[in-house]
């Protein structure tokens, strides 16, 4: 179909051939063609952008993968969206399924909510709305002056789940730490499985972090007022590593939503192993798999490593065979139609509860 008879076009903000791919398998979704742009590097390393049809009083989706090079590709989609812009499109709504910078959402002694500065700056380029998935956090939402669609991708990691591991029965979902437990127990409930919470992690999690109010730091001989005694607060103490939940002679499934760093969910597989899990899978929407993921993962106790592709992870794959992906591209290609067609998005939303 031509786009432009639709009153819609699908871009890609991506220069790179391996971001594309998404992009493309939307379109194919759609029976549109992806739209004709030129995005590339200067030599100088300045990003560029040509659209290269017109798109006066159409409705724009820009689909932007998020590849290593997160800064690259924050730039890419804001140059596009300003480009498209300033070329009359009547919408531009962004099909971002991992969101940049959503784990600086929160503020850290004298940083800074990064999260928040990419929203406003999205929302100056001429973005009007937002398609992602899994938010690290919720409330990001709020750092929006428009609309945000946070799809989630559980339905398929579920399907998955039930068609791909014979035995899930005799599974559990563990959670690899307690911040994690909601989502864990939202699969559990969902899959009529045991529920498991790994407690007591030797690395601080994000929580320990996320209060601002440090400073300013401690000054030797520092005035204090007289007559003013505030308590004191205690240092915090992990317990000993623990596993509340029976995993023995069970499969174990650790559920998030961003892998990452995988040293946490490396060790969380040695204890669970330890307690006498027989297989251990690992799940996550966003499988960013950084630094020697790909090596660590072959190397641990884990059996198979599970994520969609929101980000992409090809060469990841080819590093290590345990990495499989999962195809989101169809709850995409079904928001972005509904979105143009003005129809409810509650469909995409069916079952979703606020702990999801």
């Amino acid at each position: 179909m031509n786009a432009a008879k639709s009153g819609y076009r699908v871009f890609s903000a991506n220069s790179t051939a391996a971001c594309t791919e998404l992009a493309k398998t939307i379109t194919e979704r759609l029976g549109v063609e992806l739209g004709k742009s030129a995005v590339y590097q200067e030599t100088n390393g300045e990003t560029r952008v040509e659209i290269k049809e017109s798109v006066r009083g159409q409705d724009i989706f820009i689909i932007q993968t998020i590849p290593r090079d997160v800064n690259t590709a924050v730039m890419e989609l804001l140059i596009m969206a300003y480009a498209l812009k300033t070329s009359c499109a009547r919408n531009i709504i962004g099909v971002i399924p991992y969101f940049p910078y959503s784990k600086q959402s929160k503020m850290r002694k004298r940083g800074s909510i990064v999260c928040k500065l990419l929203a406003s700056m999205l929302a100056k380029a001429g973005l009007t709305h937002i398609i992602t998935m899994d938010l690290h956090q919720k409330e990001i939402q709020g750092f929006f002056s428009f609309p945000v669609d946070n799809l989630r991708a559980s339905p398929f990691l579920l399907q998955y789940i039930q068609e791909e591991i014979p035995d899930y029965r005799n599974a559990v979902i563990v959670a690899k730490s307690p911040d994690a437990a909601k989502r864990a127990q939202s699969y559990a409930e969902r899959l009529r499985l045991g529920l498991a919470v790994i407690h007591g992690e030797a690395q601080c999690t994000e929580q320990d972090m996320d209060d601002g109010r440090h400073s300013p730091p401690t000054v030797k001989n520092a005035t204090v007022h007289s007559g003013l005694e505030l308590p004191l607060m205690m240092a915090k103490e992990k317990p000993p590593i623990t596993v509340v939940g029976d995993v023995g002679g069970r499969i174990a499934i650790i559920v998030d939503d961003i892998i990452d760093d995988v040293e946490s969910f490396v060790a969380a597989a040695e204890i669970l192993k330890e307690r006498g899990a027989y297989k251990i899978f690992v799940m996550a929407t966003h499988g960013i798999l950084s630094a020697d993921a790909p090596r660590l993962i072959e190397e641990s106790a884990v059996d198979e490593v599970v994520v969609t592709n929101t980000v992409p992870h090809e060469v990841q794959k080819l590093q290590c065979p345990k990495i499989k992906t999962v195809d989101i591209s169809l709850i995409l290609s079904e928001a972005i139609r509904r979105i143009h067609n003005g129809e409810s998005m509650a469909y995409l939303f069916r079952n979703i509860t606020v702990d999801d």
